[in-house]
């Protein structure tokens, strides 16, 4: 499929020079781009590859003299990262699953399948689940009883959407995300060495004599709101009496993992291998960064930007800036990790000093 430079301009937006009916099929990098591509001359590290490189047209920053490359055409855009979304969005046309559904996939008789929707081999669809308009589910994904999928959904492979969960419309599941899975809550007849643990805040010998666990079943389950998207192998538990829930346009990135009960708002960026316990409630546009931590029944304000490998403990007032294990805020991080940089010179000078003053007392 190809696009002129015409239409991919003002599907960005932008304005395009030169021949803007100019051709191309696909995206690259200035350094192997063909004639027959665009290619994507943003940021000033990338000019000098135009010259290495067959391309006739360009994305580039505005302000940039294009025809001083020797191109034939181009696109000029003011913000080259949010541009990429659009080109890339243009260029996607999707996972190929063929309308209908495949010989192979087993759905209930009682499942409510939307028109246009799309079904790829080895698909399970239990009782009573509903598929939206569009809704597009590759190979061997598995939709429980009573599931609900809204419209242009795409579900890729190996995807495990459990009973009742209920996904929005435009949701992307990545493969291999497990949604809707038992939450861990177990309890033991008598007090636990853990509510010892807790209450005591470790002051408290923990002993006791042997118990066992015993579970505490999920009723509820999970809703997930429009534009979501959730990541490969992530993994979201259902709640215990009412749902976990993920609000709209929140964007879950691989191996993610969401505990029974927790509730996240809007927009939010959740990055790789990021877990939180259960009962959290996190608020609009919280950011955090990788391989963050959250203990369980804490709130996380709106607009909380959290570094990556930031344990989180406590309560977060709304717009706070996060870093460290524990968490403190960003800039105090930054000024504990520089004395911590200096910490064996001072120890040094503090060894030195207490010699110079033993030896005093001594000649004292």
């Amino acid at each position: 499929m190809s696009h002129t430079i015409k239409e991919i301009a003002a599907a960005l937006g932008a304005e395009a020079f030169g021949a803007v009916d100019l051709e191309v099929t696909s995206l690259a990098e200035p350094t192997v781009a063909g004639a027959d591509q665009l290619a994507l001359a943003m940021s000033e590290k990338f000019i000098d590859g135009l010259a290495e490189g067959q391309a006739r047209a360009a994305v580039l920053s505005a302000g940039t003299d294009w025809q001083a490359l020797g191109l034939q055409a181009a696109i000029l855009v003011s913000r080259p990262r949010y541009a990429l979304a659009g080109l890339t969005t243009a260029m996607d046309a999707g996972p190929h699953i063929a309308p209908g559904h495949h010989a192979t996939a087993v759905i209930d008789p009682s499942a409510e399948i939307g028109d246009g929707a799309a079904i790829g081999p080895f698909v399970v669809i239990g009782a009573g689940a509903k598929l939206g308009a569009n809704a597009k589910i590759a190979e061997h994904v598995s939709i429980g009883a009573g599931a609900v999928i809204g419209d242009d959904a795409v579900i890729h492979s190996g995807a495990r959407v459990g009973a009742r969960v209920s996904v929005g419309d435009r949701v992307f599941i990545q493969p291999g995300a497990v949604i809707g899975g038992d939450g861990f809550s177990f309890v033991t007849p008598e007090k636990s060495t853990v509510e010892t643990a807790r209450e005591s805040l470790g002051k408290a010998d923990v002993t006791t004599d042997a118990q066992s666990w015993t579970r505490i079943h999920s009723l509820g389950s999970v809703t997930i709101g429009d534009d979501v998207e959730i990541g490969a192998n992530s993994a979201i538990d259902r709640g215990t009496i009412s749902n976990t829930e993920i609000g709209d346009g929140t964007k879950l990135d691989n191996l993610v993992h969401i505990g029974h009960n927790v509730r996240i708002g809007r927009d939010c960026l959740i990055c790789g291998q990021v877990g939180s316990a259960g009962s959290v409630v996190i608020g609009d546009r919280v950011v955090l960064g990788g391989q963050c931590g959250l203990s369980d029944n804490i709130t996380i304000g709106n607009d909380v930007v959290a570094a990556g490998a930031t344990k989180i403990y406590s309560n977060v007032p709304a717009g706070r800036m996060l870093m460290g294990a524990p968490a403190v805020k960003m800039d105090t991080q930054v000024e504990i990790y520089k004395a911590m940089r200096r910490l064996p010179r001072v120890m040094k000078t503090v060894d030195a000093l207490q010699k110079a003053v033993f030896k005093r007392d001594q000649n004292d």
